[in-house]
């Protein structure tokens, strides 16, 4: 691997007079050439044209040290050396021109020499991977005029102590997302992961869809409070739910009016979009806002820029966004109900957040904590006790559990067994009538699994509340089949029409008994039980 330095023409100390007695004194650039240990193939001199007299004497001084070395030098032009943006403007054209190989050179660029505004921005430079290098320091020494040098690597993944306390803000960040809550589906905890990185990265549109009661608002405000901790945002966090706005009032409410815009507006409005600068605007059921709407909100994103209602002016805000829906969006695309260009471009990160039935497994550290809200609302402990807390856990993990409203379901139902427990106790008593209410609640949508499908009659109650709803109805066909046939071996061979004929010995009769004795049936029992 070739080593190449890049460095700023030091017009203080790379100087060091124009006669002879200049090789006598340290001159940081030509210093880096003295090292054995650090071997040079090349050497980009970057140097401002002013110094155009010193950069040649600085060159030939090079060239003369060590023939073997290519010399590259640079010439930046900014009027003002003290001036950032100028000085960055000049350096990143710089990065851009040179053609970087890391695979076959080794970078370092020599942060010792020129402006502090230049130092900094050679460093922010090289932090941001445009000079794919490591910084290299030089100072004086009193053993020569060579002096000493350190190398300082940015990769800061190579810091155990630095890496270890990065996972730790990391994992500080994940579980702020969570609520606190110690979750175990695997799918949500990677989704989570990466929001986690996302919102520190990206001010970018988030979209966050979901079945309703999945979380996408309680998200939205931790995504929030996340990255006003790390002052991404300064402003306020303002949602408003798109549902209620329509006609006029979701122009005004949105982009503000002036007044008399329309019928009843008095006074001027500011709108939700001003209010939310510099900081963060979540508009949640974004598929229920107007076509109008949605043209207006793709130029606000896109410009920063929009037109109050009645207004000839253009006003500007530059906020964050996060927008969630439980519609289907590409399908309102084609339904016509929904922008196409304002789709891609909320469209770049987009998150999936499972329901409740998706997430069975984090069922309890969510009921754990739906008892800590409660506790901290009402101030008296609440907790169950272990037979109550198994029966509610065996309801709510059964398929006859709906939870068709997600977590607010599981809050609402906590909610009143915790506000009915006298002493604090939920007691097995209240379980049973929560169950009640549950099930009288759903029981206009249906329950998965109806009671007309035959098992009841081979299957004790609390036997079909154990088994899966896949597994149900499977059985129920194969209960119906059964009932149908004068044997077990003509069942059999209904049930396994064609893996039978792959067989070399088919056995239906052994192969239909071995699954029904997996629910404790037999043949004859079913046939009797009609």
């Amino acid at each position: 691997m070739d080593t190449v330095i890049i460095g700023i023409l030091g017009s203080r100390l790379d100087h060091g007079g124009l006669g002879s007695r200049r090789h006598e004194r340290w001159r940081p650039s030509i210093s880096l050439l003295m090292h054995d240990n650090l071997p040079v193939d090349e050497f980009v001199l970057i140097y401002h044209a002013d110094e155009q007299q010193l950069a040649t004497l600085t060159l030939n001084d090079m060239a003369a040290m060590s023939p073997q070395i290519r010399l590259t030098p640079y010439q930046v032009d900014y009027e003002n050396p003290w001036d950032f943006e100028q000085v960055y403007s000049q350096l990143h054209e710089f990065t851009r021109s040179y053609h970087f190989d890391p695979e076959q050179h080794d970078y370092y660029v020599h942060i010792t020499t020129g402006t502090h505004v230049a130092q900094i921005c050679l460093y922010l430079l090289t932090e941001a991977n445009y000079i794919p290098a490591k910084l290299l320091q030089t100072s004086p020494s009193k053993e020569g005029v060579h002096g000493c040098y350190q190398v300082i690597d940015l990769d800061l993944s190579r810091y155990d102590q630095i890496a270890s306390r990065f996972a730790r803000e990391a994992q500080d960040g994940i579980a702020y997302l969570k609520g606190g809550i110690a979750t175990h589906n695997p799918a949500f905890n990677n989704l989570i992961s990466q929001l986690e990185h996302v919102s520190i990265k990206s001010s970018a549109p988030m979209l966050l869809t979901g079945p309703t009661g999945a979380g996408k608002s309680r998200l939205a405000k931790r995504i929030y409070e996340l990255k006003k901790q790390r002052g991404l945002v300064t402003g306020k966090l303002v949602e408003v739910n798109c549902a209620i706005l329509r006609g006029d009032n979701a122009m005004s409410a949105l982009f503000g009016h002036v007044r008399g815009a329309y019928t009843g507006a008095m006074n001027q409005r500011m709108g939700l979009l001003r209010e939310a600068d510099k900081g963060l605007l979540f508009l949640d059921e974004i598929g229920e806002l107007g076509l109008d709407e949605q043209a207006m909100l793709l130029r606000a994103i896109e410009d920063k820029v929009f037109m109050p209602l009645g207004s000839d002016r253009e006003v500007g805000s530059d906020f964050q966004l996060i927008v969630g829906t439980n519609r289907d969006l590409f399908e309102q695309v084609q339904r016509g109900l929904f922008r196409e260009d304002l789709l891609a471009r909320i469209n770049l990160w987009t998150y999936q957040l499972p329901s409740l039935k998706q997430r069975i497994e984090d069922l309890e550290p969510n009921i754990e904590h739906e008892l800590q809200q409660f506790t901290i609302k009402a101030g008296y402990k609440v907790s169950f006790n272990k037979a109550a807390r198994e029966q509610y856990l065996k309801f709510a993990r059964s398929t006859q559990a709906l939870w068709r409203a997600n977590f607010r379901d599981l809050n609402s139902s906590i909610t009143r067994m915790a506000t009915l427990a006298t002493g604090g106790r939920i007691t097995e008593e209240l379980v049973t009538e929560e169950i009640g209410r549950l099930q009288y609640a759903w029981s206009g949508f249906g329950q998965p699994a109806p009671v007309d499908d035959g098992l009841a009659g081979v299957l004790s109650a609390q036997a079909l509340a154990e088994v899966d709803l896949f597994d149900r109805l499977q059985l129920t066909e194969v209960v119906r089949v059964c009932r149908a046939s004068r044997s077990l071996a003509e069942a059999g061979r209904v049930l396994f029409n064609h893996s039978r004929t792959q067989k070399a010995s088919a056995n239906d009769s052994h192969r239909l008994k071995q699954y029904l004795q997996k629910f404790g049936l037999e043949f004859q029992a079913i046939v009797k039980s009609i």
